[in-house]
């Protein structure tokens, strides 16, 4: 008993992704995009100017090299672009005034914000991890605290650079990067 001609297998189309869409963006687009997650139009510049990139991680390894290029004015613009997460409902007003003073002399002593990624830290937990983090930074040297921001800057535009070129679902892992600056004010295009 013959069955016929055997059909080849179906494949679906490929659909696009949000890496697929950031690469074929004008110019201008790709680099709103770019400069919502890292806050620097040099940094963006860089990351935008070397597209197509052939998957995220090449992307995002694009994205850390060029943080090594960063001048004082492009790490100060980028970390100006920085805000604070938002602080855990229920908190004490006295750990806000804690938080207050403590950016203050963070500010006062390094002329920059405070930036540090708190990753899976949970959110009930972050504030003592803000507080813990600007507290043990404020013995550094100024050199030595400008790496450690650049690094802390580096990871939360990371984080956030996987978040929107990944796409919702395909990596659970990718959760949205969470830090804290000292300043409230909302990012650009936030």
């Amino acid at each position: 008993m013959t069955r016929g001609s055997t059909l080849p297998a179906h494949r679906l189309p490929r659909l696009p992704t949000p890496l697929d869409a950031f690469n074929a963006a004008p110019d201008d687009e790709a680099g709103a995009l770019l400069l919502h997650c890292l806050h620097s139009l040099r940094w963006s510049h860089r990351i935008a100017d070397h597209r197509p990139y052939p998957d995220v991680e090449s992307l995002l390894a694009a994205a850390d090299e060029a943080t090594y290029d960063l001048s004082p004015g492009d790490l100060a613009e980028a970390l100006a672009g920085e805000c604070l997460p938002p602080v855990p409902d229920g908190t004490y007003s006295a750990a806000h005034t804690a938080l207050s003073a403590a950016n203050a002399a963070y500010e006062a002593r390094f002329g920059h914000v405070f930036v540090i990624y708190l990753g899976d830290t949970p959110p009930a937990e972050s504030l003592d991890r803000v507080l813990e983090g600007i507290r043990s930074r404020l013995t550094n040297d100024p050199e030595e605290e400008r790496v450690i921001a650049a690094e802390e800057l580096r990871r939360l535009a990371r984080g956030r650079l996987a978040e929107r070129l990944r796409g919702a679902g395909q990596h659970p892992s990718a959760a949205p990067p969470r830090g804290a600056t000292s300043h409230a004010r909302p990012a650009p295009g936030k």
